[in-house]
């Protein structure tokens, strides 16, 4: 038994010692992980429960309607679309409307090719995201100087993946009830399946059933001619078409990048620069319901390969998987999610 005690204590020793050689030789990404871990525990642990919100004579009625409706998609995506259940969205935090967290983005600046960042757990990602703004602009930055092109946005939500208790964000409620109903399905879904190195199967499918089961929700709550359905479809078909101007605009450059062989880079740059130009103007030609939301969408900043790689990343796949769910599943969003599940396991929390 002494003997037992003794190898056991020198395997710990051993575990230990290689944890601490590999932290000094990934300072930077434990840091990054442990800034991150601060941020997310931050919101969790200042977040209220339902409960506590509901009964608060201070907050508004309106707050309290637009929490008990999360509370219905919610109840909705897991008894009738049969995502996972979890302790998501039962908690409430009041962020102020401050943005909480930034999300990078890059690619090589004459390529469609994004970025990657690697992860211990997660594998391959093609965003890096920040709880403080300077931090994340000084990765994007860093990325800049080495030539390649970037985007820093503020996200308004995410999903821990079942590994936190993700609260409801006061900024969500800003949304319309189908663009929030879109947004719930869409994050519970990553909660479901979430399949490592691939961002673009994730988000384009968390796209698919946030999208699909918005509308089976409105159509089961308010009627199949209700205003909410209409006005969710109408913002969901502008979206649609100015989703599909960029994605035809990131084929474009793709084809421009791939017969460029001119090694000027100043002539490389006035001819992806036109490029961008002609494709911006193509949104003129398109027939909006609100065309006040697209009109000046570019007016401050022109956008670049990182910006056109946001659409290949939840959108590209999209309608694809809508189809495969609608003709080969009978619509049913759990059974797609099982078929892609035999083939990939999820690092979605069971």
């Amino acid at each position: 038994m002494k003997n037992f005690f003794l190898y056991l204590m020198r395997f710990i020793i051993a575990i230990l010692i290689l944890l601490l050689i590999w932290a000094a030789l990934n300072l930077p990404l434990v840091k990054y992980g442990f800034s991150q871990l601060k941020g997310q525990l931050h919101i969790v642990m200042n977040a209220r429960p339902m409960i506590e919100v509901l009964s608060d004579a201070a907050i508004p009625d309106s707050v309290k309607e637009k929490i008990r409706f999360i509370e219905s998609i919610k109840k909705f995506a897991i008894d009738s679309l049969e995502l996972n259940p979890s302790e998501n969205y039962t908690t409430f935090y009041d962020q102020k409307n401050k943005p909480l967290l930034w999300i990078v983005t890059a690619s090589e600046p004459y390529k469609i090719k994004p970025y990657e960042w690697k992860f211990p757990w997660l594998g391959s990602v093609s965003y890096k995201g920040f709880f403080d703004y300077e931090s994340g602009k000084t990765e994007e930055n860093f990325l800049k100087v080495q030539g390649f092109d970037t985007d820093l946005g503020e996200v308004s939500a995410w999903s821990t993946l079942g590994w936190f208790n993700d609260p409801i964000l006061s900024n969500m409620l800003r949304r319309s009830k189908g663009q929030l109903a879109e947004l719930i399905i869409h994050e519970l879904t990553h909660t479901t399946i979430y399949i490592k190195n691939n961002v673009n199967l994730n988000e384009n499918l968390a796209s698919a059933c946030g999208e699909l089961g918005a509308i089976r929700f409105l159509k089961s709550t308010y009627g199949y001619n209700s205003m909410e359905l209409k006005d969710y479809l109408n913002q969901k078909e502008d979206y649609d078409r100015f989703s599909k101007q960029m994605l035809l605009g990131t084929q474009m450059l793709d084809s421009l990048y791939t017969l460029m062989n001119d090694s000027i880079i100043l002539r490389k740059k006035i001819t992806k620069e036109n490029l961008i130009k002609k494709i911006i103007h193509s949104l003129d030609t398109v027939s909006f319901h609100s065309p006040l939301k697209y009109k000046n969408i570019f007016k401050n900043k022109i956008p670049n390969n990182a910006y056109f790689l946001d659409f290949v990343r939840y959108d590209a796949q999209k309608n694809e998987m809508k189809k495969e769910i609608k003709e080969h599943f009978g619509e049913n969003i759990k059974a797609y999610i099982n078929y892609l599940l035999l083939k990939s396991d999820s690092l979605a929390k069971k």
